[in-house]
């Protein structure tokens, strides 16, 4: 429960904008931040695209393991969007006000966003199961319906997280001071600033978090749980790794994201420090999402796979195009290529 607050705060004007922190400690590095950050988010941004486009139109990644995969990358990149694009401007503005509806339209979109993403780990962690645990009846278990359904229930688990909690956070009076410790409008930093009694919504918060952050973390555990007694009992060593290298990605997706989001809200509140909960954030709106297309794209053989021949359908496009311009003999269209193939 927060303490009174002094009669000249009680007495002062409701404040109608926020001042988002971030970084200001640091004045003689906001540039320097601010272009490792932007260059973070340009790896980002390709990244998940690249994915998206990849597993939506190569023909050899339509499993469900790729279609989990793709609504992770489309995730990662809605994520992003919601707060690395204003960190990158306060850093280079001297204002760096957050208008009230823009604040509490930033943290709705957090809490959804992150919510999905717990969901969609665990059920990315059930697919891998099924398909080591019950390999002859993935296909039957997995089917297109189920999939749909989970990546539904991932996506829209996060409304009621989101809506609840932040249409509870911004009904408290707001009355004076108005600076965030942080770089994005996060629940804990902005309750600081409510001047009114938060008892009942500190518990709900508390609630919220054990049922969202560590529910989906407890069906990963199970889930991984049974794929690691099934793999022990492989006879075949190239069975076992095998099995192990079609975890491995989503495992250290996994624990870069929950370690750093237990870290930071779970936590008791004594050891509760802006710039230590600034430095988690970053893992897990910054550097995890840039890392994701990374880890996927490197560790997954069917991912390299499908690079090489997108890059390599890009290459002949060129070249016939190329070869038109130029005046080749070839003529135009599909005619064009199969002369190029030829002549080739």
């Amino acid at each position: 429960m927060l303490t009174e607050r002094p009669r000249e705060l009680r007495n002062s004007s409701i404040i109608t904008e926020f001042i988002l922190l971030g970084f200001s400690e640091l004045l003689d590095l906001q540039l320097l931040l601010f272009v490792i950050f932007f260059i973070m988010y340009v790896i980002t941004l390709l990244g998940n695209v690249f994915i998206v486009l990849v597993t939506t139109t190569d023909l050899a990644l339509q499993s469900p393991m790729h279609f989990f995969l793709r609504n992770l990358a489309l995730l990662e990149i809605c994520f992003t969007l919601v707060i690395v694009p204003k960190m990158l401007v306060n850093l280079l503005a001297e204002n760096k006000a957050i208008s009230f509806l823009g604040c509490a339209t930033q943290m709705y979109f957090f809490f959804f966003f992150g919510s999905t993403e717990c969901f969609l780990l665990a059920t990315m962690a059930y697919d891998h199961y099924a398909a080591i645990c019950n390999p002859l009846h993935y296909t039957v278990i997995m089917n297109r319906k189920l999939c749909l359904q989970l990546a539904l229930y991932s996506w829209f688990s996060g409304i009621p997280v989101g809506t609840v909690q932040t249409t509870w956070l911004f009904s408290f009076p707001f009355c004076g001071p108005n600076k965030v410790n942080h770089f994005f409008c996060d629940g804990p930093p902005v309750l600081k600033l409510v001047c009114g009694d938060t008892y009942l919504f500190e518990i709900y918060a508390n609630a919220g978090t054990v049922l969202i952050v560590l529910s989906p973390f407890v069906l990963i555990l199970v889930s991984y749980g049974c794929i690691i007694t099934t793999i022990l009992r492989m006879p075949s060593a190239e069975g076992r790794h095998k099995a192990f290298s079609t975890c491995s990605s989503h495992l250290i997706v996994v624990t870069l994201f929950y370690g750093t989001a237990g870290l930071t809200y779970c936590q008791p509140k004594s050891s509760y420090s802006g710039n230590l909960k600034k430095l988690l954030s970053l893992f897990y709106t910054v550097f995890t999402p840039m890392l994701n297309p990374i880890i996927y794209g490197l560790r997954n053989k069917e991912m390299k796979g499908a690079m090489r021949r997108l890059l390599s359908k890009k290459s002949t496009i060129i070249a016939v195009v190329g070869h038109e311009r130029v005046g080749g003999p070839c003529g135009r269209g599909m005619a064009a290529q199969k002369c190029f193939k030829y002549n080739k």
